[in-house]
């Protein structure tokens, strides 16, 4: 995902052995706003988040998230925008 300032967010869906499906909500080059979801994996598994150098961690490792809602990090003296590009 990159942001309309250039700051980029990765992020990967991973099914594991019984969760073998995803099911992605936008495409490339869509935009999505802040608590969008993106996509769901059935049966659930996990999503690794790749974020910037300098990223203060808001959540702790193992913690349970909540799309839309749980928030993940603050991403340095950036303003937060609307909408973010994939």
């Amino acid at each position: 995902i990159e942001r309309g300032d250039g700051l980029k967010i990765g992020f990967t869906q991973i099914a594991g052995l019984v969760a073998r499906r995803i099911v992605p909500f936008v495409k490339p080059g869509d935009m999505v706003a802040k608590g969008q979801r993106v996509g769901l994996i059935r049966f659930g598994s996990r999503v690794d988040i790749y974020l910037p150098a300098g990223t203060d961690p808001k959540v702790m490792i193992g913690q349970t998230t909540i799309a839309g809602e749980t928030v993940l990090a603050e991403i340095g003296q950036r303003g937060l925008i609307e909408g973010i590009a994939q």
